[in-house]
C-alpha cells in the first residue's frame, strides 16, 4: 500500500463474487470492501465494478483506500466501578454489555466515553478514539481492564503485555464436562474466511495463540475454568474453548443458542496484575463475578443438590 492508500494487486485465478474475496485478502469487513465498491472506490482493470462482480481470476485489482473519517469522541458520565486509580494508572471492572472503545455503531456510551468524563490525563498513543486504553475485553465480557493515563504508563503497559508479564485470569462457564484437571490450547487465531465478524482456529493469516486452562468446578453438562492467557488474540478464549469441544455458555457466536438466559458469555476477567509503570511494584487486582455469572453457576449446584 503506498503514500495514497491504494492497494493493488493480482487476481492470480481467483474466481467467485470479488467482495467476498477482496475481504479475505486483508483484515477488513466484507461491509466496508462493498461500500467501497458501491463508492468506486474499486478499480477492476481500469473500470468501477459492483460488489457482486464475478471474477475470471485475470483481473488487475485497485483498491483505493478513503481516509478515515475521525469520530467525535465526547465525554459522558457513565458511572465507573473504580477498583484502584492513581496519576498513572486506573483499572476498570467492566461491566457486561459495555464496548470498551467507540466505533461504528457505537459512538456513545463506551468504556472511552466514561473515562474521558472520569480523567482529564489519558493518555494519547492510541489516537482520539483509544486514549489510554493499553488493551481490551469483548463488549459481553465483565470485568478487569488497566489504563494508562499518560504516554509513560501506556509505553510500560504495553510492553508488559508483550513481555507476557502480566496476569490475566478468566473465570468461564463453558459446555460439556472437561474430564482432565489442566491444559494448555496452542493453536493460531486468525479470521474466518467464511464468516468476518468470527474468528477461528487457522494456519492462514493467523497468529500464534495459547490459552492455559485449569477446571474449578464441575456440573452436569457443564464446567467452570480458570482461563489463563498467554496471548491476546480476538476472541481467543471464546474461540480456543469451542475449538477443544467445550464452548462458553451464553456465546451467541461460537456456542450453542439459549442454553441459558444469559445476554451474552459466560466469562469474566477476575484477576489481572502488572508492574506498576513508575514504581515498579507489582498490582494486583480481583473482580467478583457478576450477578448473571453467579446465579447461573448457583442454578446448576441447585440442580445438582436436588438430583
Amino acid at each position: 500500500m503506498n503514500e495514497q492508500n491504494e492497494w493493488a494487486v493480482k487476481a492470480n485465478g481467483a474466481t467467485g463474487r470479488i467482495d467476498k474475496w477482496l475481504a479475505e485478502q486483508q483484515d477488513w469487513s466484507r461491509s466496508q470492501v462493498q461500500d467501497w465498491l458501491k463508492a468506486g472506490h474499486v478499480e477492476v482493470d481500469g473500470r468501477i465494478v459492483k460488489p457482486n462482480y464475478k471474477m475470471s481470476g485475470t483481473e488487475e485489482i485497485l483498491v483505493r483506500i478513503p481516509e478515515a473519517v475521525e469520530l467525535e469522541v465526547l465525554p459522558e458520565n457513565i458511572p465507573l466501578d473504580v477498583v484502584y486509580e492513581d496519576s498513572d494508572v486506573i483499572v476498570i471492572n467492566k461491566p457486561k454489555g459495555m464496548v470498551v472503545h467507540p466505533a461504528a455503531g457505537h459512538v456513545s456510551g463506551t468504556l472511552v466515553n466514561a473515562l474521558l468524563h472520569h480523567c482529564q490525563d489519558l493518555s494519547g498513543i492510541n489516537g482520539v478514539k483509544r486514549p489510554g486504553i493499553v488493551h481490551r475485553i469483548d463488549k459481553d465480557t465483565s470485568g478487569l481492564l488497566m489504563v494508562a493515563k499518560n504516554d509513560l504508563a501506556h509505553e510500560s503497559l504495553a510492553q508488559q503485555l508483550k513481555d507476557k508479564t502480566t496476569e490475566r485470569l478468566y473465570i468461564a462457564l463453558v459446555h460439556g464436562e472437561i474430564p482432565h484437571e489442566l491444559g494448555t490450547i496452542e493453536a493460531p487465531v486468525g479470521r474466518d474466511k467464511n464468516d468476518r465478524q468470527r474468528m477461528t482456529v487457522t494456519d492462514k493469516n493467523s497468529k500464534a495463540a495459547v490459552t492455559h486452562f485449569r477446571v474449578l468446578e464441575r456440573y452436569e453438562g457443564f464446567t467452570v475454568v480458570e482461563c489463563k492467557l498467554e496471548t491476546g488474540r480476538t476472541h481467543q478464549i471464546r474461540v480456543h474453548m469451542r475449538y477443544i469441544g467445550f464452548p462458553l455458555a451464553g456465546d451467541p457466536k461460537y456456542g450453542p443458542r439459549k442454553t441459558m438466559k444469559m445476554n451474552g458469555q459466560a466469562l469474566h476477567a477476575a484477576v489481572l496484575g502488572f508492574k506498576h509503570p513508575r514504581t515498579g511494584e507489582m498490582l494486583n487486582f480481583e473482580a467478583p463475578l457478576p450477578e448473571e455469572m453467579t446465579f447461573e453457576i448457583s442454578q446448576l449446584k441447585k440442580l445438582e443438590l436436588e438430583s
